[in-house]
């Protein structure tokens, strides 16, 4: 049976709107488990510990109240500790930038794919395998308790990150424009200065927001190199935690408290992170 002219158009708009359904399936399925958790979390922290215990659930607050964030705020310093927490995740990030930038253009522009995967191990390897030898030389050098100490241990977990995403982003980035540099008598810090670092920047971007993220979220070099006065925020949410009784009010507040600024980076400039993947910043080495 042969298909009448009008028909024909049919079939093309078919497939685009069932990949379009697809795509948007696909979207709800992997986003809406941690949409849901967050807005329970937000439930959780405002509403009363009455409320939070009830059954059914009640997820809609009425009314709404803010003194989980009171209390968070008043017995556990988070003021101090967010502040903590910019300072390692911060001074990491930058650090990390500093050293992974070069690092990365050095890995493309050599080809030093060997290098790459070594990183790659080092950022897989488990936390605990570098806490023990890190302890003991803090210890040594009198820095246990301090946020240098933190700043440092960080630095496990960043500077991978910025290296690898970096070498992909290089390896990417044209060699003409380089090659013509260094004919017209240019240098090689000439030609990372004013050609490739400004190509780079949205690899940069993305580098400095996953590397700032993970060191955000770490807890494990927190709980041990710190004290009272040099905990970062999640050290902070999990001694809110009680033996006595588990309020779920307070934990959800100081969790939505870790939570919020690295969500409003993110959405800020997810421009940005779109950029720096779509052009090639997490390709594989």
């Amino acid at each position: 049976m042969e298909l009448t002219p009008t028909a024909r158009p049919f079939r093309p708009r078919a497939r685009r709107w069932l990949r379009r359904a697809g795509f948007w399936l696909s979207v709800v399925v992997i986003v809406s488990p941690a949409i849901l958790v967050f807005l329970w979390m937000l439930s959780l922290s405002l509403k009363n510990e009455i409320d939070n215990i009830a059954y059914p659930p009640v997820f809609i607050p009425d009314p709404p109240t803010f003194a989980n964030f009171v209390q968070v705020f008043e017995q556990n310093n988070i003021g101090r500790y967010f502040w903590n927490s910019i300072v390692v995740s911060g001074g990491a990030t930058l650090i990390a930038l500093l050293v992974g930038i070069p690092a990365g253009f050095g890995i493309a522009r050599t080809g030093a794919k060997r290098l790459t995967v070594l990183i790659l191990i080092a950022r897989m390897t488990p936390a605990l395998s570098y806490l023990i030898p890190l302890y003991a030389v803090f210890q040594f050098l009198h820095l246990n308790n301090t946020l240098t100490a933190l700043v440092v241990t960080h630095l496990v977990i960043t500077v991978p990150i910025v290296v690898y995403i970096m070498a992909g982003h290089f390896e990417t980035l044209p060699k003409e424009l380089e090659e013509a540099a260094l004919i017209d008598g240019g240098s090689v810090w000439t030609t990372f200065r004013y050609i490739a670092l400004p190509l780079a920047r949205p690899g940069i971007v993305v580098g400095a927001i996953l590397a700032f993220i993970f060191s955000w979220n770490n807890f494990i070099f927190g709980a041990v190199l710190s004290n009272r006065e040099t905990r970062t925020l999640p050290v902070a949410v999990y001694n809110v935690l009680t033996f006595e009784q588990l309020a779920w009010g307070p934990l959800a507040a100081a969790a939505i408290i870790v939570t919020l600024p690295v969500l409003f980076l993110t959405i800020f400039i997810q421009k940005e992170i779109v950029a720096g993947m779509t052009q090639g910043s997490v390709k594989g080495g």
